[in-house]
């Protein structure tokens, strides 16, 4: 068996997703990395800039095309891998939109935003993790992750600090964004969703020795909502830093938080 760890990260061509890769090829141990979006293009230009920021990386990477809203893609991306390695030791289910702007914009119904919320952060993930999951038992020590949201957890939204969480102004209708809060209806639930379902996967997959997580990374200054400056602006932290807490999990510092929420400093609540 090939002794690199095989680590199939989805939405990996920017954001959080290429921040993972970067920490992996900056790791000690050696990876056959699998950078996948859903345009191969992009896939290879990350590969690329991810080879020039680390030209002495013992690691492989290889760019992928894959869509998580479309089952064919995700099924040949499946025979692709199974033919090249065999086995996958690691899924980062990382892919994901938040599209709740998109509805105050008036490019999407609120049907169609909020099924397209589901689609590609919950569902998405389920698909591509059920299709995935004979290449993770094939391997010795197999890891299953997916990423969340800080919003995502019932409990905190008591704490009213925080602008997701304030009570916005009487009357309607309400504006997605006044200054004082902010809303993401849509994208925080469907990531307490998946929540839930990374529960019903470390559930069928404890006897298997599958370690399961959702990784919940904190708010980041990535693309993700449509304008990066403005979570820039809003506090948001460094990817980066982000990108290593995802590393960590991965290299097995995190392992006695199997089956939870996990964040850089604890547990996140339910």
């Amino acid at each position: 068996m090939d002794p690199q760890e095989i680590v199939l990260i989805t939405g990996a061509n920017t954001g959080l997703g290429f921040q993972i890769v970067r920490a992996l090829c900056g790791s000690n141990k050696t990876y056959n990395i699998l950078l996948a979006g859903r345009s191969l293009v992009k896939a290879q230009q990350a590969v690329r800039s991810a080879t020039e920021d680390f030209p002495f990386s013992r690691s492989k990477l290889w760019p992928i095309q894959v869509d998580i809203e479309d089952d064919d893609s995700i099924h040949r991306v499946f025979d692709e891998i199974q033919t090249k390695f065999g086995r996958l030791d690691a899924l980062v289910n990382n892919a994901g939109a938040q599209l709740d702007q998109q509805l105050a914009l008036g490019s999407m119904t609120m049907r169609q935003m909020w099924n397209q919320s589901w689609n590609v952060n919950t569902v998405g993930a389920q698909i591509m993790t059920s299709v995935f999951i004979p290449l993770l038992l094939q391997s010795n020590n197999p890891r299953l992750l997916f990423i969340t949201s800080g919003t995502s957890t019932l409990n905190g939204t008591e704490n009213r600090t925080l602008a997701v969480n304030k009570y916005p102004p009487k009357g309607w209708p309400k504006n997605n964004f006044d200054g004082n809060s902010f809303s993401v209806p849509a994208y925080r639930s469907s990531k307490t969703g998946m929540n839930m379902m990374m529960r019903e996967w470390y559930r069928m997959l404890k006897e298997d020795g599958v370690k399961v997580w959702c990784v919940s990374p904190g708010f980041l200054a990535t693309g993700l909502g449509g304008n990066q400056e403005a979570n820039k602006n809003m506090g948001a932290g460094d990817p980066a830093e982000a990108g290593n807490f995802v590393k960590s999990v991965l290299e097995g510092y995190r392992d006695g938080d199997v089956g939870k929420v996990i964040l850089r400093d604890g547990v996140q609540p339910w």
